[in-house]
């Protein structure tokens, strides 16, 4: 593919760790471009990108923001994903639908940690790479050289030095660009001017150059014959297989400069526009059907509070026109999305990154065609098992009902969200990839659809039981004129194996209690199992209805209701009750450089630890296998976090109950006592 075939519009991703500069790089892409008149910042909160108030409250990315511009006679589009990896679904949706990320990312050895899933992303899903290192006027004396092999060490793919810096005064200044061999220098917010290779740097410019084309080598036998005979390779050439191994995800193409002095940003531009791939290359690696004429596909959905549903696309396939059929349903409206400013189209060409109006039944994810809903693309990464919980209570007690509505809206715009209602505990419990994500989710909630909450952490689902069993009496009578209550029973309650639940049996012999009001028994004893001497619902454990007595006409299936939550009310407490906490089974996965701070991690958590392996298909990563408390949860993925530069992540199940007794247990019991006085 040449150049000159590329006639469709291209969509670029912009990704990276927090604070790595993506919103000041989009900016200065729409400086460069032509697109805005005045470069905005995310410090003075009036960049094109992060104008919620939830990205300005914080400074920093909270959703995809979508930027459209041309240069130099092609229309692109630029996705500004957010960098915290508590948001990297809302990115990963964004990645699918790209011809080409860039990774942005600090000049910071160190930190080279942080983008190990993000490339392991984009292999997995062999999605066109380049990485652009930001920040390169305070790189000091470190080398560009040095800080490419630091991150080399977390990128299964190569990466490739596109140009060498020019170096004078201590400072970078600008260029060399080891295809073209041409040098640039840097002239901050305004373009880079041509200058000669200075001589002190033609040894390392041919030396950089080599390699360039020896990594490009591995993969073209002929061009690797030409290096071997000592034969210069065409320019065109150079380009032509940088652009074929980029698009097949074979080599990452490395640059740099300086977002905030918009320093090296259009030898960035032109790189994509050269070298990223087109639309068509995408859509058959993306697995869009060839026998669609029109198809779209969704890679995020908004829920204004009074535009309604929004559908943000990528057009893969076709013209969409405002008013067609896609999806089996009707577009009511095409937008060109610059930040959060609309401009309404009559149709969208191929390529093109718009907004849809009202697909009330189209996801994010779905593919939809002129032939219908395709439904969510098999390709679409799994959404990531939640790892923090809040349990959320409207401040204002008629907002309830309006609560549960708006967070579905909100889990739509964000499918990483998830909303459950504990049947444990009856509370409201929204899920989350970490705090921050939750708390963007209560302001959108307070923003958006005038619902303020609060979140608390979530109730442990403790269970008790009982240690012994006892055989008791008991009987219910009362005569109040007429008709009165009568009811008899004896009962033997014992212990059962953990896991067994409930057992009742019938232990009745002369139709001493009629059969009627058996079952009448058993519900009243289940009826009391929901809260038991210490206030949770009791488990593993027997009743047995061994004897009694019945009135023909007092005794009724209420009062042997009655008299059997009666006989449990007295016979527990003596049974020796005791606390169950739920055990989970835990796998942390960290680099392996951190194994041994989460081993104490979890020590520290009254956790049991397994053992530990290394992560399958993560070069240099572990796994930990544990037992932790459900108690010591909460705020684990808070922790593990702050110990593993941001990149730790864990997955749970619920393993088995265990008894807690001690200081543990008698805080649990008074904890609950206090909830249910409350209540």
């Amino acid at each position: 593919m040449t150049h000159t075939q590329i006639q469709t519009a291209r969509c670029a991703a912009l990704v990276g760790p927090y604070l790595s500069g993506k919103t000041s790089l989009l900016e200065s892409l729409l400086s460069a471009a032509g697109a805005t008149t005045r470069k905005g910042s995310v410090r003075d909160g009036n960049a094109v990108g992060d104008s919620s108030p939830e990205a300005k409250a914080r400074q920093m990315s909270v959703e995809v923001n979508v930027a459209s511009f041309e240069f130099l006679g092609e229309r692109w589009s630029v996705l500004d994903c957010p960098g915290s990896v508590e948001l990297a679904c809302e990115t990963q949706s964004a990645l699918m639908v790209a011809d080409v990320a860039v990774i942005v990312a600090e000049a910071a050895p160190e930190k080279a940690v942080l983008l190990a899933p993000l490339f392991k992303f984009l292999d997995d899903n062999r999605i066109p790479h380049l990485l652009f290192i930001n920040k390169v006027d305070s790189l000091g004396d470190l080398r560009v050289r040095d800080v490419v092999q630091a991150y080399q060490a977390v990128s299964a793919r190569k990466l490739v030095l596109r140009e060498v810096p020019i170096r004078e005064g201590g400072k970078i200044t600008g260029f060399v660009d080891l295809v073209s061999e041409r040098a640039w220098h840097f002239n901050p917010h305004k373009p880079s001017n041509l200058v000669q290779i200075p001589d002190s740097l033609k040894d390392r410019e041919h030396e950089a150059r080599q390699e360039m084309l020896e990594a490009v080598a591995d993969y073209d036998d002929a061009l690797l014959e030409k290096l071997l005979e000592d034969v210069a390779p065409d320019t065109q050439e150079v380009y032509d297989r940088l652009a074929s191994e980029l698009a097949d995800d074979l080599i990452v193409p490395v640059f740099f400069g300086s977002a905030e002095n918009d320093n090296g940003i259009r030898r960035l531009l032109k790189a994509l526009r050269h070298e990223g791939p087109d639309v068509a290359t995408s859509a058959e690696r993306a697995g869009i059907p060839a026998d669609a004429t029109v198809a779209a596909q969704v890679f995020k959905t908004l829920n204004g509070s009074h535009a309604g549903k929004i559908s943000l696309v990528r057009v893969w396939r076709g013209t969409v026109n405002d008013g067609m059929t896609l999806g089996g349903e009707r577009v009511s409206g095409v937008f060109r999305m610059m930040g959060h400013n609309q401009e309404k189209l009559s149709q969208a060409a191929p390529g093109e990154v718009v907004a849809l109006g009202r697909l009330d039944k189209a996801a994010t994810g779905d593919l939809l065609t002129d032939k219908g809903n395709a439904g969510r693309s098999a390709l679409w990464p799994e959404l990531p098992p939640p790892v923090f919980g809040l349990a959320l209570h409207a401040q204002n007690r008629n907002d309830e009902v309006k609560l549960t509505a708006a967070i579905q809206k909100l889990v739509e715009e964000d499918p990483s969200l998830r909303l459950d209602q504990s049947t444990d505990t009856g509370e409201l419990v929204l899920w989350g990839q970490g705090d921050i994500h939750l708390q963007i989710a209560m302001d959108r909630l307070r923003n958006k659809f005038n619902v303020t909450v609060k979140g608390v952490p979530p109730q442990v689902p403790y269970r008790e039981s009982i240690r012994k069993g006892t055989a008791h009496h008991a009987r219910f009578k009362r005569q109040t004129g007429g008709h009165g209550q009568f009811a008899d029973i004896h009962v033997e309650v014992k212990p059962l194996p953990r896991g067994t639940g409930f057992q009742f049996e019938d232990g009745i012999v002369g139709g001493v209690v009629p059969r009627q009001f058996i079952p009448a028994v058993e519900t009243g004893v289940r009826d009391y199992a929901v809260r038991g001497p210490l206030g949770f619902p009791v488990v593993d454990f027997a009743v047995k209805l061994t004897g009694g007595q019945f009135h023909a006409v007092d005794s009724s299936e209420m009062a042997f209701k009655t008299v059997a939550r009666q006989a449990m009310t007295e016979a527990l407490p003596a049974c020796e009750p005791v606390l169950l906490e739920p055990i989970l089974t835990v796998s942390i996965a960290v680099p392996s450089d951190f194994t041994s701070k989460v081993q104490r991690l979890v020590s520290g958590r009254r956790g049991q630890i397994l053992g530990y392996d290394a992560r399958p298909g993560w070069q240099g990563w572990d796994e930990v296998k544990a037992y932790l408390p459900q108690a010591e949860m909460h705020d684990l993925i808070v922790e593990l976090r702050s110990l593993s530069l941001g990149v730790g992540t864990f997955t749970w199940s619920f393993e088995r109950l265990q008894e807690l007794t001690g200081k543990a247990a008698d805080k649990a019991v008074e904890i609950r006592r206090e909830t249910l006085a409350a209540q």
